[in-house]
């Protein structure tokens, strides 16, 4: 049995120790609160409503036309970090949504997404963020209910 512990405590002390992320992890970062609806208007001042529209808020059109609709937000199974959301602003061609034809989205492994890193402000980055994050919301779980088994 003490083998066995000391087993586990190794094998669980070198899972801990490579989880080391080194210097480019996003360990320590984080940002002040952001204003959503400064966010709100950031979304539309830079176009955003090109291509997504917000689950839940009506108020904010898409624009006539879009080439693609990518949906935000909305009930999820698991909520969109601010770390993702921050990337997928910063970085799009770092994931591409889920659920579209690669085509739709993407050209090669590059989104189409444009790039705003030089047009927006960090303020306007904060706020956003805090914006999409406010738009998701967890999806209640609802257990199979099976017969009874006699």
């Amino acid at each position: 049995m003490k083998y066995a512990q000391v087993l586990v405590t190794a094998i669980l002390l070198l899972a801990i120790s490579g989880c080391e992320m080194g210097p480019k992890s996003g360990r320590g970062f984080s940002l002040p609160e952001g204003d959503p609806e400064k966010g709100a208007t950031t979304f539309v001042d830079l176009q955003c409503n090109a291509c997504h529209v917000i689950s839940g808020k009506p108020d904010i059109k898409q624009i006539a036309s879009p080439e693609v609709t990518v949906e935000l937000g909305g009930q999820v199974q698991r909520i969109q970090t601010y770390g993702e959301l921050l990337t997928s602003i910063v970085n799009p061609s770092h994931k591409l949504a889920k659920g579209y034809p690669d085509a739709m989205i993407a050209d090669g492994e590059r989104s189409k997404m444009t790039n705003y890193n030089s047009a927006m402000t960090v303020e306007q980055l904060i706020d956003l963020v805090t914006f999409l994050q406010g738009a998701y919301e967890i999806k209640p779980y609802v257990p199979t209910h099976y017969q009874p088994y006699y």
